[in-house]
């Protein structure tokens, strides 16, 4: 029996939409419990597959009449079985193609503005998992900041576009997840910037990415800005794209700020982070719009799909950077850090080159759940904070 399905990228059109799913999650309670699909007009409905091998009688009588049903599995069998068992019921419903594994892998291009002299400015929403990565394209020539490991995405689209890509940054050495800036690198023969600080173990060629480097694209010289902004590594640097875009790697969020512990050196690194965010990004222009590597829930998507703010904007709503007394802040950040991610010491080796593991064993090293990764335990701790002090 056939029955339809759904791609990862159909089901990131309803989010970004604000379109109704109900979701029949068929994987493991704790699998489901830590991670599933997010759609601020999603409903769900979660019971592992071998508990309806027996029959979907049960859970059929669950389900909406009114709200298109998805199936999801972790890679896509399980799924396409329940869902024809409930068509065998009377009961429509697609599944999702290639399951958790393709959501989390898919990135959605959304086109954040244009640049000065007909150029155009790219976020690239891996939704299932909270990152951000982006490209710049000018006159046919194009630069990538802070990517995934799904490097093809990003030679396909530049190619799409008719661009061809010179430069790759990361912001910084990440512990989170896997980097593909140096796999596209290699793939095209493009330079890959990374702030030396963080590079002092990697075992492969790099340009250097220090303070003040300034690279432009294409004959209307858009310019990309490296302005240094420690804190969540020491060697963070963020950008300042065309004069108008603020890329803030993983040292701001729109509802939270950066975490310093991901090289066990807190102590160490929250006084930078708080020097970054309460000194160097005060000194820059409150009308750039903010673009950060990650987000935390889908509410912070605009309707379109994008991810920002502006500068000034965070300066009045962000919790994270209004903690006027430095011991306070220290204290906050400190002491409210979210678990850290499920191997980033793994994930650090294999951004710095030591390790090359396999495709499939990259993929097991899942992250967290993003709001966790992006520091919302601490963003909580912050806003409470602030809540007592309002009420004493």
């Amino acid at each position: 029996m056939t029955v339809e399905s759904l791609t990862a990228k159909e089901v990131a059109k309803k989010v970004i939409n604000n379109e109704p799913l109900f979701i029949f999650d068929v994987r493991n309670e704790d699998a489901f419990a830590d991670w599933k699909i997010e759609g601020s007009r999603f409903d769900y409905l979660n019971i592992p597959y071998f508990d309806l091998l027996d029959g979907v009688e049960e859970a059929a009588a669950k389900l909406p009449t009114d709200k298109d049903i998805l199936v999801v599995c972790a890679k896509e069998g399980s799924s396409v079985m329940v869902a024809e068992m409930l068509a065998e019921e009377g009961i429509e419903a697609a599944y999702l193609e290639g399951g958790m594994k393709a959501w989390s892998e898919h990135l959605e291009p959304v086109k954040v503005g244009d640049l000065k002299g007909g150029g155009e400015l790219y976020q690239f929403v891996r939704i299932g998992k909270g990152c951000l990565s982006y490209m710049a394209i000018s006159d046919g020539e194009a630069a990538v900041i802070d990517a995934t490991r799904m490097a093809d995405v990003f030679l396909n689209f530049a190619a799409e576009k008719g661009a061809v890509i010179k430069h790759v940054f990361d912001t910084h050495l990440h512990a989170d997840h896997i980097s593909g800036g140096r796999q596209i690198a290699e793939a095209i023969g493009a330079a890959y910037y990374l702030p030396p600080a963080d590079a002092e173990e990697v075992v492969f060629d790099y340009v250097k990415l220090v303070n003040g480097l300034k690279v432009e694209l294409g004959e209307e010289k858009t310019e990309i800005h490296a302005f240094y902004s420690p804190g969540h590594t020491i060697g963070s640097t963020s950008f300042i794209v065309d004069g108008q875009y603020l890329m803030t790697g993983d040292i701001l969020f729109i509802d939270s700020i950066g975490r310093p512990d991901l090289a066990g050196l807190a102590e160490d690194w929250v006084g930078d982070l708080r020097e970054s965010l309460y000194k160097r990004y005060p000194g820059l222009a409150d009308g750039l719009i903010v673009l950060p590597a990650h987000f935390m829930i889908i509410d912070e998507l605009n309707e379109d799909g994008s991810v920002y703010k502006t500068l000034s904007a965070l300066f009045k709503e962000n919790h994270g950077l209004n903690i006027e007394d430095e011991q306070t802040f220290r204290d906050m950040v400190t002491r409210h850090l979210p678990p850290q991610p499920n191997a980033y010491q793994e994930i650090r080796k294999t951004n710095m080159g030591i390790i090359s593991p396999a495709e499939e064993e990259q993929r097991k090293w899942r992250l967290d759940q993003t709001a966790v990764l992006c520091g919302k335990p601490l963003n909580e701790a912050i806003k409470n904070w602030k809540l007592k002090e309002r009420l004493t």
